[in-house]
């Protein structure tokens, strides 16, 4: 703005030479309102409070040097009124010594500039105007400026008024001689002194009036020295002359009547004091109008060239305007005020650039802080309350957000602009103290908490902004920084968007976020530490509930796991680190080490979230295996297809596990494992459902009986041919029992290996996986917990032992019951020996073979032998009443069991010798007894019995119970042998013991000619549909 009048005015010219310069444009209008003008605007303008204020400034310096007041200028310009002003001051000499005709010679630097920090002006200087231009047009050396004439340019007044005024003045002292300028009424002296004449047009003189009954309305009614009633009559009559007047203009002779009327309504109104007349004049040192008409005074201490700048002549003029004290009531502390206002209110109508205002501004306030403490005055208070208000407000609303407000430019004025408000606030906190008279109940540390709302609210702001860039309107005054800061970084997103793998919007805001506390931390919180020791920790932790906030209502919306959520967690995470590691540094010295500001700042578990997150992911892709249906169909490899998907499904599952971004693999791995563990678990738990178990098949033993003698054995054989083909049809229904086959069995069996197998392979590759996580650790490897199937691989085992007793006892007992049970023995020896069996055993091992795995198909084939071993014993000791057995028949039994043995020999390419002699080993010790004659049998029956029973088997022999552990040297065992001895003293024995009958009756014959097995054919029909 000053290089703007500078352009348009050239160098900076104060000197008498003609022809007059033209007056310097008013302030600029960016100013603040003034907090003293609120009343007045509407009454009287800037430049009507400007013209009174230097009529009575030029009034209280004439005064003040006892002599009259003389013109500034030894020339004029060319008018009746310039002629006689030139007589005037001719008959007052023109060596008058007042203080206004001073001439501004001296280089010596300004004390009041010194006193106040401020450097010398470039242009202000008077030698140096002096230099500039030595002579006048006319080639006389023209006279240095004085004070005067100073005054004049820097309030803006003409030439023309200031004679005018000058004139007026003199008038006053030839008339008024002997008064004290303070016992005058100015407005009302000038009224009746100037005439129409002195004005150069009829416009001019009626403005010029009506703005001095506007003075004295101002300061008589409007704003007295002594307040006054609503219905004071000499105020209403006054008012009513004003009005009249300003309607119509008066006749201000000196005999006039009129005018002697308004001087009576002013003196009844100027000369009131508190305790009836004064002999002071009181019109302009009310409040507001004295501290408006003073700030006037005080803005001539600024040149009007480089409105920044306060002139060097400032102790000169500063000592003439506290000349104006008396007539507009100021004192020291008013002035301290006042003068604080008006150097701020400069600083801003002058683009806010002159950081030295504001520090002059702040040591005002340092004054004015000590003059609240010293007095309890409420006319004081309240103009101090409405100055500090408008320079707090206007700070705060810079500082509430003042990452917009300052940028590399202008961040020099921050310090002084900080200090200046908090100043404000400490000696509005004060004077409201001293109003209520009384103390705080807890003493407030003003400056900290200002500094906290500032940067709590300025740092929210800037979130707000970067969290909604796109929203911003350009056009905003004061928008321009936050836009430059802000299309840096929409540019930055719409790369990011264009690029393949783009950051979601939340990930963006993090690192803008992160940037902008940083930004925090360098520029503005060194600052902010001179008032605020935790300024970081402050501004970190506001960002940390801004973007917390924000971070919680995604995360409430957050259904599952994305990659985006994934990319905004971490993010999230990462931003928090870099915060709380600064608050924790900016915390360091503090008293609480820093726990309140990290109170404020509760964890975004952002990867407990993530682990929830990972958790729900785990539990859907869980539960949809849960939903695995068994599938008994068989595949070309002798699995079922649906293992063969479960086992693809469970590696992909681990493969997408794995690739999920995030940063606690090893931690979250043991739910994954033990989730699909669990879903493996179930599944084999249905492949072996429905199958049964080795009792299932095992037949019902028939109640024991004694063998018949004689001509009934050959009945018993005649029966026996019409019996067999009865018994070979068995009592199972045959529809479904593919389901329970020796293929299917074999298919589960093959299946629940094969997953036993796969699960060591997916531990291996979780391993390698680990390996190439970034977060796993040297003890994530070496420990296998959480890395291994823990349920499933014992399942698999005991469900392939299970089967395997299921196939072999079914292949025996069931599928093979018409060779072995309902036909070996029966009858004649000879003629239904175990061949039969033997064959279609053979056939049945050669397909197990061939079908089975080799890694177990050992154990099916022990399971079939132990089964074959146990029917071949079966039907040696419960066969029925269809079976007896001779000493002789001995023969043929242990031929047949030596056979049975050599099936699974196979000539040494079958089970090893020792594993056939284990399972053989009951058999092998049964045998024995059939060769053994009936009297030894009985004997060691007997035998047996009392040393089992002892002295209670004495009287008679209890019947021992069947336990199924055949043993030559159990009871129940030998019973048996006796019961199928086809033997004239084994049958009386029986007889005579235990009185057992000779054969079965109807009913139990008839269910021995069925099936014996235990399960009927509805259980096993049952089995089949739980398949």
């Amino acid at each position: 703005m000053a290089l703007l009048f500078r352009s348009s005015l050239g160098e900076s010219r104060r000197e008498t030479t003609p022809p007059p310069p033209s007056l310097p444009p008013p302030p600029p209008s960016s100013s603040l309102s003034s907090p003293f003008a609120a009343d007045l605007t509407t009454s009287l303008s800037p430049s009507d409070l400007r013209d009174t204020a230097y009529e009575i400034f030029v009034a209280a310096c004439r005064t003040s040097s006892g002599k009259p007041l003389s013109s500034s200028s030894t020339t004029s310009s060319p008018s009746s009124n310039g002629s006689s002003s030139a007589a005037a001051i001719t008959a007052n000499g023109a060596a008058n010594s007042g203080s206004l005709q001073r001439s501004l010679t001296s280089t010596a630097a300004s004390r009041v500039k010194k006193a106040l920090g401020l450097r010398s002006s470039s242009s202000s200087s008077a030698l140096k105007r002096e230099n500039g231009s030595s002579s006048s047009p006319n080639g006389k050396p023209a006279k240095p400026l004085t004070i005067g004439e100073l005054m004049r340019v820097q309030m803006r007044v003409s030439e023309t008024v200031d004679s005018r005024t000058r004139r007026a003045f003199l008038r006053i002292s030839a008339s008024q001689l002997g008064k004290r300028v303070d016992n005058l009424v100015l407005p009302l002296e000038l009224l009746q002194q100037l005439k129409f004449s002195d004005f150069g047009h009829q416009q001019e003189y009626e403005a010029w009036q009506k703005r001095n009954l506007r003075v004295l309305e101002a300061g008589l009614v409007l704003h007295p020295y002594q307040p006054i009633g609503k219905a004071d009559a000499a105020a209403q009559r006054l008012q009513k002359i004003i009005r009249g007047a300003l309607q119509r203009p008066i006749e201000t002779g000196k005999n006039n009547e009129s005018m002697q009327v308004l001087r009576n309504a002013v003196a009844a109104l100027a000369c009131r004091s508190s305790d009836g007349l004064s002999e002071y004049c009181h019109w302009a040192d009310g409040y507001p109008l004295n501290l408006c008409l003073y700030e006037m005074l005080l803005e001539s201490c600024f040149d009007v060239h480089e409105e920044s700048s306060i002139i060097d002549e400032v102790d000169e003029v500063m000592e003439l305007i506290k000349k104006t004290w008396p007539i507009l009531g100021i004192n020291q502390m008013l002035h301290n005020l006042c003068f604080a206002w008006v150097l701020f209110n400069r600083f801003v109508a002058t683009g806010q650039v002159e950081n030295e205002l504001l520090s002059v501004v702040d040591g005002q306030l340092e004054e004015v802080a000590k003059d609240a403490k010293t007095t309890n005055d409420p006319a004081y208070s309240k103009v101090l309350s409405a100055t500090l208000t408008s320079i707090l407000g206007w700070v705060e609303q810079r500082l509430l957000a003042y990452h917009d407000t300052f940028d590399n430019m202008n961040i020099n004025t921050m310090p002084n602009i900080v200090s200046i408000g908090i100043s404000a606030a400490k000696t509005l906190v004060l004077d409201i103290s001293h109003e209520y008279r009384r103390k705080r109940k807890g003493e407030v540390d003003v400056a900290r908490s200002r500094i906290d709302t500032y940067i709590r609210s300025s740092l929210r702001t800037a979130f707000a902004q970067a969290s909604s860039y796109s929203k911003i309107i350009l056009d905003i005054p004061g928008n321009f920084r936050l836009y430059n800061r802000m299309e840096k970084a929409d540019s930055s997103r719409r790369a990011s968007k264009n690029q393949p793998n783009a950051l979601p919007g939340l990930a963006i805001l993090a690192k803008d976020v992160e940037e902008l506390a940083a930004h925090e931390k360098k520029v503005f919180s060194p600052i902010l530490k001179r008032w605020h020791p935790l300024a970081a920790g402050v501004a970190v932790a506001t960002l940390h509930a801004c973007y917390g906030n924000e971070l919680k209502q995604f995360i409430s919306q957050l259904a599952e796991l994305t990659p985006d959520a994934v990319q905004i967690l971490k993010a999230a995470d990462k931003l928090e680190q870099e915060l709380v590691q600064t608050a924790v540094e900016d915390s360091v010295d503090s008293d609480d080490g820093g726990k309140a500001i990290i109170r404020e700042m509760p964890p975004y578990e952002a990867e407990a979230t993530i682990a929830n997150l990972v958790k729900g992911w785990i539990k859907s892709r869980i539960d949809r295996m849960k939903e695995w249906v068994w599938n008994p169909r068989t595949s070309q490899e002798g699995l079922a297809p649906s293992a063969v998907e479960f086992l693809r499904v469970i590696d992909e599952t681990l493969d997408a596990f794995f690739q999920l971004p995030i940063p606690m693999h090893p931690a979250l791995l043991p739910d994954l494992v033990a989730g699909l563990d669990r879903c493996l678990q179930y599944y084999v738990a249905k492949a072996k459902s429905g199958c049964g178990s080795r009792n299932t098949f095992l037949p019902t033993m028939p109640a024991l009986t004694r063998c018949a003698i004689g001509s009934k054995l050959g009945v018993f054989k005649k029966k026996e041919k019409s019996l067999n083909p009865q018994r070979r049809s068995s009592q199972v229904a045959t529809d479904g029992d593919s389901a329970l086959g020796v293929p299917q069995l074999c298919l589960r069996i093959n299946t629940l290996h094969r997953i036993r197998m796969e699960l060591e392979v997916i531990e291996k590759r979780i391993i390698t996986h680990l390996r190439n996580c970034e977060s796993a650790r040297e003890e994530d490897f070496s420990n296998s917990t959480g890395k291994k199937f823990e349920l499933t691989p014992g399942a698999c085992v005991e469900g392939i032992q299970q089967l395997s007793e299921v196939l072999a006892y079914k292949l025996v007992f069931h599928d093979l019951s018409h060779v072995l049970w309902d036909s070996l023995y029966v009858g004649d020896l000879s003629s239904s020996r175990i061949e039969p069996f033997l064959q279609e055993l053979e056939q049945n091992l050669l397909f197990i073979s061939d079908t089975v795995n080799e890694r177990v198909c050992t154990r099916i084939i022990t399971d079939i032998m132990r089964a074959s071993f146990d029917g071949f014993l079966l039907v040696l000791l419960a066969g029925g009443p269809y079976r007896a057995f001779s000493r002789q028949d001995s023969q043929i039994i242990e031929e047949d069991f030596n056979a049975l043995k050599d099936i699974f020999l196979a000539n040494g390419d079958g089970l090893p010798s020792d594993l056939i002699d284990k399972y053989s080993s009951a058999a092998r010790e049964v045998l024995p007894l059939f060769r053994t004659d009936t009297e030894s049998v009985i004997e060691r029956f007997r035998r047996l019995t009392l040393e089992t029973y002892g002295s209670s088997a004495k009287s008679r022999f209890p019947l021992p119970p069947t336990t199924g552990q055949w043993n030559p040297t159990e009871p129940n065992t030998l019973l048996r042998v006796l019961c199928y001895r086809s033997d004239d003293a084994a049958s009386k024995f029986l007889k005579k013991t235990y009185n057992l009958p000779k054969k079965l009756n109807n009913t139990a014959a008839n269910k021995v000619q069925g099936h014996p097995i235990t399960t009927s054919a509805k259980d096993l029909q049952d089995v089949r549909m739980d398949i």
